[in-house]
């Protein structure tokens, strides 16, 4: 696992074997950033990162100046783990909770320019995420959510959804909030 862009381009990442988690693959997670460099700026965006595992996904955002990432896992060693790093690489603008997301998203009031959710795969749950992130209009305007699943899933009917890129057996399904 490394990150690759930012300020931090090239930084390998080392988490315990330990951690209860199945971190999105290098590759995937360079062909979803090629995908974002043409669709938002990231300087200076909010983002929500959850089922934040390593945090791997907000180091990246984190690296590419996002100004605030919210990181959000249940796993108190996940959390510890990015809290670390982020401290480490002087990463000010990471902020850890350690909660369980669906819970956590009941409660949530702020707006995001971007939420990522990489749930686990077994979690039956997956579908009603985009549906409660639209719900409780967590997206600010022109906002994007996206939601790593098994390739097999589809999340396609939900009215926001925009479309699905695959990668092997995961897949990354982009929700857009009309401008």
């Amino acid at each position: 696992m490394r990150i690759i862009g930012g300020v931090l381009k090239g930084l390998r990442l080392n988490p315990p074997k330990n951690l209860p988690v199945r971190p999105t693959t290098d590759l995937a997670k360079e062909a979803l950033f090629n995908i974002l460099l043409n669709k938002i700026e990231f300087e200076g965006i909010k983002v929500l990162d959850l089922f934040s595992g390593t945090g791997n996904i907000s180091l990246e955002f984190a690296s590419r100046g996002a100004a605030e990432v919210v990181s959000i896992d249940r796993s108190i060693q996940c959390i510890n783990y990015l809290k670390d790093t982020a401290r480490q690489h002087k990463l000010t603008q990471i902020k850890t909770f350690k909660a369980d997301v669906l819970k956590y998203l009941q409660l949530e009031t702020e707006q995001y320019d971007l939420i990522f959710a990489d749930p686990p795969y077994d979690m039956n749950q997956i579908p009603e995420l985009p549906k409660i992130i639209f719900e409780k209009n967590l997206l600010l305007p022109g906002g994007l959510l996206i939601v790593e699943h098994q390739s097999l899933q589809n999340l396609s009917n939900h009215p926001a959804f925009v479309e699905q890129r695959k990668y092997g057996h995961s897949s990354f399904s982009f929700f857009q909030v009309n401008q």
